[in-house]
């Protein structure tokens, strides 16, 4: 039997259904008899072991009074997990405001980033982010606005209590950081700050680094999950952003390719010391 293709947009589609149906203060089991379905049917769709039927989720979204914008973006959801494989379009399958990345993100108990144009999202300030989301073509002065909003609630995961803060490792281009971008020394000056976190490692590639395979991939993300008990609740997942869409990646063997990419870059970067000297020295030169 061959695999049916990324569990992602299952997975957080049950997420936000038992978000949806705690928020109206359902039980499962009362949500279950109102349904006229059994109480592993409900469990195996909010734990996303399971395709689920966009008429179910409609049926679903009336039953928690969920809002119009929400049942358009679980029913699209619904309509991707059955689907071989996932590639998510801004703005076309799913409304532009909701962001998939964000609750897995949220949900995630460590992130390795690698970065080679710009810095993460997770440590931009917010006039270095401005400049980011500036080079979207057409993007209005509200939609920036929103956008730079959403990186700073982004940001505050990294310094909650309950759960606990993931464990956010970055990898970045020494290349990045020479940049002529607004507010630089203010952005490296975060990008310290943030390296001396418990919870944050933060590492350069410096300019005379060799080539890895990391040409052909570009920036990517690696998102690992809480376990539960020997098991992880939700399966290591690569996000990787393009021009025109992010591509979401769990298949192990997939998965497998990037992780030993991750492993080539840990072994080419500075460490955690040198990098902050190095980012101290770049600083000085912006600061001129």
């Amino acid at each position: 039997m061959t695999e049916a293709g990324s569990t992602v947009p299952r997975r957080e589609l049950g997420r936000l259904l038992r978000q949806a149906r705690e928020k109206a203060g359902i039980g499962l089991e009362a949500a279950a008899s109102d349904l006229e379905w059994s109480r592993a049917k409900m469990y195996r769709i909010e734990s996303g072991q399971t395709p689920v039927r966009a008429l179910d989720v409609d049926q679903m979204c009336r039953l928690y009074n969920a809002p119009p914008d929400m049942t358009e973006v679980l029913i699209s959801l619904a309509k991707e997990s059955k689907s071989k494989g996932w590639y998510h379009a801004y703005g076309e399958i799913i409304p532009r405001w909701f962001e998939l990345y964000v609750g897995l993100e949220a949900a995630a108990s460590r992130i390795r980033t690698y970065e080679y144009a710009v810095v993460p999202g997770l440590l931009q300030t917010p006039e270095y982010a401005s400049a980011v989301v500036r080079t979207r073509p057409n993007v209005s002065d509200e939609e920036a606005a929103k956008l730079v909003e959403l990186r700073g609630e982004r940001q505050r995961l990294l310094s909650r209590k309950r759960p606990s803060a993931p464990i956010l490792d970055v990898i970045i281009e020494e290349a990045l950081l020479h940049r002529n971008v607004p507010g630089m020394a203010g952005q490296i000056d975060k990008l310290i700050r943030a390296s001396e976190a418990p919870n944050v490692s933060l590492r350069v590639l410096p300019l005379n680094g060799r080539l890895t395979q990391v040409v052909v991939s570009g920036g990517f993300v690696i998102l690992d999950f809480p376990t539960v008990g020997a098991r992880s609740a939700e399966p290591t997942t690569v996000y990787n952003e393009g021009l025109s869409g992010a591509l979401y990646i769990d298949r192990l063997e997939e998965v497998r390719v990037y992780a030993e990419v991750w492993k080539t870059l840990t072994s080419q970067a500075l460490s955690v010391e040198q990098s902050r000297k190095l980012l101290h020295g770049i600083k000085e030169k912006h600061d001129d």
